[in-house]
């Protein structure tokens, strides 16, 4: 397997993603939008969620497809990031159509970065034009790291980031990971240098530095500011599949975050992905395909998570420091 063109979730024809930030309040959004409506499910394995719409994505609920998905900072003031790209949606004559009436499918989900050193005295919540911002940026290139809804997003040593990578099959079929990293735990082997998501990297897409040599028998070191997390991800493919099938997709793409983040899916995390399917090439054998797309959805994770953090950025007021800021200072100590 190798990445696609650009080791990007918008390798995937037809998909958008847009970012839009706030340096003074240390936050973003990021949407994921597509011309189509796509095929989508989810699946939460977080103790805290905070979400929009999820429900709608059971594979027994009436409305199958979405036009758009949101991942947002500001915890549950975050959420209303998607009524802005649900007006701006309806404006355009994108959703579901009742009657004469168009009701854009926005599912949305949010990460707690209220702490994090940014300015969040406001009397209006700033989340209603980020999303329509970030929707109006949506492009097939977009940034990495200190962007959109990993503008103010922490991990338990360093920055977080919004990460993204792809993966062309041998099928044919192309699979991508977008994700805003927000996490309890860490992406980095303590006492080392070394991404947990290491032996999943392609070429140097976050350092090249490889599996550590020797993993630390201690338990690992948390966020002191325990409840105050989540990362939220998007998988994606262009294969065909029904609503239970990218329900399984999301399933599996869990298993990245659990290699790049430890501890991963916590009782103080909302831990989420989506997983959306553009339906694009058909699947040969659906067992053997569908089984090869999950493997490969949670490597996509797992890579962009790391690049998430990889590619953070430093700010006035941080923290914590970011990764490569660490690094620099801190190579010749490190374990590796």
């Amino acid at each position: 397997m190798q990445s696609g063109a650009s080791n990007l979730i918008t390798d995937i024809a037809g998909l958008r993603v847009g970012n839009a930030m706030d340096a003074r309040i240390k936050s973003g959004v990021t949407v994921l939008w597509a011309a189509e409506p796509f095929v989508a499910g989810v699946h939460v394995m977080g103790g805290a969620p905070g979400t929009r719409e999820t429900d709608l994505l059971a594979p027994d609920k009436s409305v199958q497809r979405a036009n758009a998905l949101v991942l947002a900072g500001g915890s549950a003031l975050g959420l209303d990031a998607a009524s802005g790209v649900a007006d701006a949606l309806r404006t355009r004559g994108q959703g579901f159509a009742v009657g004469d009436q168009i009701v854009p499918i926005v599912p949305a989900a949010i990460l707690f970065d209220l702490l994090n050193g940014g300015d969040k005295n406001w009397d209006r919540s700033p989340y209603y034009a980020l999303g329509q911002r970030a929707l109006a940026a949506a492009d097939a290139r977009f940034a990495l790291g200190s962007s959109g809804a990993g503008a103010g997003a922490t991990t338990s040593r360093f920055k977080g980031g919004l990460g993204s990578a792809s993966l062309c099959l041998e099928s044919g079929h192309m699979v991508g990971a977008l994700v805003a990293v927000n996490a309890l735990g860490d992406a980095v082997v303590p006492q080392t240098h070394h991404f947990w998501a290491a032996p999943w990297e392609i070429g140097e897409e976050f350092g090249g530095f490889g599996p550590a040599p020797t993993y630390p028998s201690q338990e690992p070191k948390v966020k002191d500011s325990a409840p105050h997390n989540t990362t939220l991800a998007i998988v994606a493919t262009d294969a065909t599949m029904d609503q239970a099938q990218c329900t399984r997709l999301a399933v599996a793409a869990h298993d990245g975050m659990a290699r790049a983040l430890v501890p991963s899916h916590t009782p103080m995390d909302g831990d989420i992905v989506f997983a959306l399917a553009t339906g694009a090439k058909a699947v040969r054998d659906s067992s053997e395909d569908l089984l090869r797309i999950g493997h490969a959805a949670a490597l996509c994770l797992a890579r962009a998570i790391a690049r998430g953090v990889y590619e953070a950025t430093p700010a006035e007021g941080d923290r914590v420091p970011c990764y490569q800021q660490w690094l620099a200072a801190n190579r010749g100590q490190t374990q590796g």
